[in-house]
């Protein structure tokens, strides 16, 4: 079977996290890039990242690249693009057109000549609401042509719907609770709960259960999907039940609610647990050490910065005083308000992107 690259996107910082879980996969030679991970396989690989990656937020298959210097270029090698190998002439497609130091500069224009070989040559029709994306990256006057193999973003697992105020991203928890050191058989807690994604993403790696399990992706709209292998390869595994509980609190009762519904839809209710409770308040939930990870408020994100220093306070005491032996991860913008725990927190990784602020995960063993 032919290969091709794949590129798993991902948010900046977590490229790292990415790589080892692509290569945990079985995935051949990963390499990381700025922004994601590349290697090269076929496209029963794709659908095997989709369904199975934790920490990706979209695969993109890549078709093919060429030079084109003006529009007229790039319109005749796009009507050259065997574009029904992949694409079905009777489903609507979406082109998104990014361009960088290159002669064609109008990413408006590229779109309307690729838009129209496309429909020209294939027949194929374009749509801002189309179930598939063709992507064209112009870069140095490169032209790449990529499919968003996902459709919706990974993190969309399928079987949430209750979300809190301010979420974790699913793909960012995994990648956060991999460089806590999670292996599936320490017991977590997050105190700060709000929808419940650090517990019931740490259950589902616990107990094997694949992401995607729940979930519809665009590549299922290619003409290289072959819906029996797919059926074979997503028939659902029993889950191994874990041999430790993962637990979450929240001061807000509507959020443990929420939390506990989100779980029950994802399969891990019986390895969960949910408690209304101030942070401050905080004791270990089981006799076990484990790892605590929380996501607490920040000033620019919900609520005064002021009260968030007390906030932190708070949460630190409480650690300190009572979690002997656990392992802490504190997820911040800001190094000031993780000091404000005053644990011995050091923040050994790079600046991650979430929700358009950057964010460190502070981490620390307490003894």
């Amino acid at each position: 079977m032919k290969k091709f690259e794949i590129y798993l996107v991902t948010a900046p910082g977590l490229e790292k996290a990415l790589v080892e879980e692509v290569r945990d996969a079985g995935f051949a030679k990963p390499k990381m890039m700025p922004g994601g991970v590349r290697f090269r396989g076929n496209w029963q690989d794709v659908w095997r990242a989709n369904l199975c990656l934790r920490g990706a937020v979209r695969v993109l298959a890549r078709l093919g690249s060429f030079s084109a210097m003006s529009l007229g270029a790039l319109d005749k090698r796009a009507r050259e693009f065997g574009w029904l190998h992949v694409l079905h002439p009777d489903i609507p497609v979406k082109v998104e057109v990014t361009t960088r130091k290159s002669k064609v500069y109008h990413a408006g224009a590229a779109a309307e000549r690729i838009e129209k070989a496309l429909f020209e040559e294939a027949g194929i029709v374009s749509a801002p609401d189309a179930p598939v994306s063709l992507k064209a990256r112009i870069d140095d006057n490169l032209v790449t042509f990529s499919l968003d193999t996902s459709g919706e973003s990974l993190h969309k697992r399928g079987h949430k719907e209750a979300v809190a105020k301010a979420p974790m991203r699913e793909t960012m928890a995994a990648m956060f609770l991999r460089q806590m050191g999670f292996d599936g058989t320490q017991p977590v807690f997050d105190p700060m709960c709000g929808s419940g994604t650090f517990p019931i993403e740490a259950a589902e790696m616990a107990a094997g259960l694949m992401p995607g399990r729940s979930r519809a992706f665009a590549f299922e709209h290619l003409t290289t999907f072959d819906a029996d292998i797919w059926d074979k390869m997503r028939a659902p595994a029993a889950p191994v039940a874990p041999t430790v509980q993962f637990y979450g609190s929240d001061r807000d009762a509507g959020a443990v609610t929420s939390a506990r519904a989100n779980a029950a839809r994802a399969g891990v209710a019986d390895w969960t647990s949910f408690a209304q409770g101030d942070a401050a308040d905080i004791t270990p939930p089981t006799d076990t050490p484990g790892i605590v990870i929380v996501n607490p408020p920040y000033g620019s994100r919900v609520g005064n910065k002021k009260q968030l220093y007390g906030l932190h306070a708070g949460l630190g005491t409480a650690l300190k005083t009572r979690f002997d032996g656990w392992r802490v991860g504190i997820i911040t913008t800001e190094a000031g308000l993780a000091r404000a725990t005053g644990l011995p927190l050091t923040s050994p990784g790079a600046p991650i992107l979430h929700g358009g602020l950057r964010v460190r995960l502070f981490t620390c063993d307490l003894t």
